[in-house]
């Protein structure tokens, strides 16, 4: 007799001798379906957080949409909760072409604002996602100049050869391209220098206690000198410390994002800033 049949992997089918493995392709599933129905009932969202200018933090460069979507009690989900399980998926390409909807929505109501959406390579072949991005392109001419595709460094690395031709071709339309969590993956010199990304967000990893970091106060240096040579706007990532957006402003960082200046939030912010000009 064995163990499985009793305790908590008494659930667990014939066939399925590894209970850890058992567990993570039903978390796997959970989470497909979960965010599946969330886009299926319209039960998702961009949160957006402001990128502020290194050196007039009072001044946002541009927002973020980050993709949410809600479970059936109407909680919260990151997507970094869920981006891993799907970004593959057919799901995947879903929830990016949802983000670009709503992102170019954005675009048009607001007119003062640039933003930024995150998308996967692996989108840039796909139907829905390239219509819309036609679809809206045409309702103002003045979006492209002011959205931003960011692409992360792993997805422009699992496929290489897509990043540069899909580039071209968007670029026409005026749109800028940022490269995304750098430093976290591996990022080839020679594709680096193929690929000629406008924006180059610095991996959190590397910002954190930057001020009191003399490792990441040097890789920072060396990123933000190459940054430099290929004329790309740099951004620190993750900053929550007043010392740390201090370091960056005084070593040339162009950006900061971070919860110092804002969480990503449901609230378009810009609102309350015009009625506040105004």
């Amino acid at each position: 007799m064995t163990g499985r049949k009793f305790g908590e992997f008494a659930d667990i089918p014939e066939g399925h001798d590894n209970p850890l493995n058992y567990a993570t392709t039903q978390r796997d599933r959970n989470v497909l379906k979960m965010v599946e129905d969330a886009l299926r009932h319209n039960e998702a969202a961009l949160a957006f957080q402001p990128v502020v200018e290194a050196g007039r933090p009072d001044r946002v460069a541009f927002y973020e949409g980050l993709m949410r979507v809600f479970d059936e009690t109407e909680r919260i989900i990151p997507a970094k909760d869920f981006i891993d399980h799907v970004e593959n998926t057919e799901i995947g390409r879903m929830i990016d072409c949802v983000a670009l909807e709503q992102g170019l929505e954005v675009l048009a109501d607001a007119p003062d604002i640039r933003l930024s959406i995150n998308m996967s390579l692996r989108s840039a072949g796909y139907p829905r996602w390239m219509e819309s991005l036609e679809r809206g392109l045409a309702r103002d001419p003045t979006i492209g100049e002011r959205l931003i595709l960011e692409i992360s460094e792993a997805s422009a690395m699992m496929v290489p050869e897509l990043v540069t031709p899909f580039m071209d071709h968007v670029r026409n339309k005026n749109i800028a391209f940022a490269l995304d969590d750098f430093g976290a993956g591996a990022t080839s010199l020679r594709y680096f220098r193929e690929f000629h990304f406008d924006i180059l967000k610095i991996s959190g990893e590397f910002c954190r206690h930057v001020h009191r970091d003399p490792d990441n106060q040097v890789l920072i240096s060396a990123l933000n000198m190459v940054a430099g040579h290929f004329d790309m706007l740099t951004v620190a990532s993750g900053i929550e410390a007043p010392e740390e957006a201090e370091w960056f402003a005084q070593h040339g960082i162009d950006c900061l994002q971070g919860y110092l200046f804002g969480a990503p939030s449901l609230k378009k912010s810009w609102r309350d800033e015009a009625r506040r000009v105004g």
